[in-house]
């Protein structure tokens, strides 16, 4: 299967200044999945403009006509299962069943810590973890079935109807994004795809090379997993996030920069590279023309 581009947009453009336009050239690009954070706010972004992602990717689908949408990545950060069921529903409906959920455990951001009440704690990775596997089977429950009991340690459901349920049968495709070993069960059990962004640890110190490696062994680590529920990982698409590797922004400096980066990773299984839309003046900064020829030229080359 050929390697496929997808695009990350943030979410910090008003609709009618640049938002919409941004979307719909991503379709005119062709790129296979147009994605958006879903966070309350992000990063150095956190005191300007910040949009919802699901308000936003229902614009989207409403602007556009063959471009697959979804997040990159939801969490239980601030989202509770039924609520979100409910609008992944709508949104695959919407769409035409153009949505891919990405979903992941979530880190120690702003949505860690804004609905926390004063003196609380944000929760341990531990706390996370713990919640995000009640999260994703129920979740799963939620999108299958006309109706849902559930008590659980940290979600509750009774009789939670989803009727019609999702345009993609059984239900829309999730992207679960996960390094350690409970996250590589979750995707093995439940997810269409696999998501990572390399090894932090080897960002800020790390080479290119060092990223390669530690990725490769991610790429093992979701293998044994697969084969530990008696599925074939070759069954999971598989996606990097870029610009979180050592190699930052270098990859979109040219056509051949990013062939180059990309092919390492298509070699060892990927079938999904995610770029970020420019933003000037950001960790995300790109020359626009540049990333316009990427999108437009690289499939071919990487096929």
């Amino acid at each position: 299967m050929s390697l496929r581009l997808s695009t990350v947009i943030l979410p910090y453009l008003r609709w009618h200044e640049g938002g919409r336009a941004a979307w719909q050239r991503a379709e005119q690009l062709g790129f296979h999945t147009a994605f958006t954070y879903d966070h309350l706010s992000w990063r150095t972004f956190r005191d300007g403009p910040w949009f919802g992602a699901v308000p936003t990717l229902t614009a989207a689908a409403a602007a556009t006509d063959r471009l697959r949408l979804g997040t990159l990545v939801t969490s239980p950060n601030f989202r509770h299962p039924v609520t979100l069921a409910k609008e992944l529903i709508s949104l695959d409906d919407i769409s035409n069943g153009r949505i891919t959920l990405g979903i992941g455990a979530g880190g120690n951001g702003f949505d860690a810590t804004t609905l926390l009440k004063s003196g609380q704690e944000p929760w341990t990775s531990r706390e996370r973890a713990d919640r995000f596997g009640e999260f994703v089977p129920l979740l799963d429950r939620l999108l299958t079935e006309d109706s849902v009991s559930y008590d659980g340690d940290f979600y509750s459901a009774h009789e939670a109807r989803n009727i019609p349920g999702c345009v993609q049968r059984p239900r829309l495709p999730f992207a679960v994004a996960a390094t350690g070993p409970r996250g590589m069960k979750l995707a093995a059990r439940h997810g269409q795809a696999w998501v990572t962004t390399g090894d932090p640890k080897l960002y800020e110190t790390g080479t290119p090379e060092q990223s390669v490696q530690a990725i490769h062994g991610q790429v093992e680590k979701l293998a044994a997993a697969c084969a530990a529920v008696g599925r074939d990982v070759s069954e999971l698409d598989k996606i990097l996030l870029t610009g979180f590797t050592p190699d930052r922004g270098r990859p979109l400096e040219s056509l051949d920069a990013f062939v180059d980066f990309a092919g390492r990773h298509a070699e060892l299984g990927f079938t999904d590279i995610v770029i970020h839309w420019p933003i000037p003046d950001s960790d995300f900064a790109a020359d626009e023309k540049v990333f316009e020829r990427i999108a437009m030229e690289a499939p071919a080359q990487l096929a």
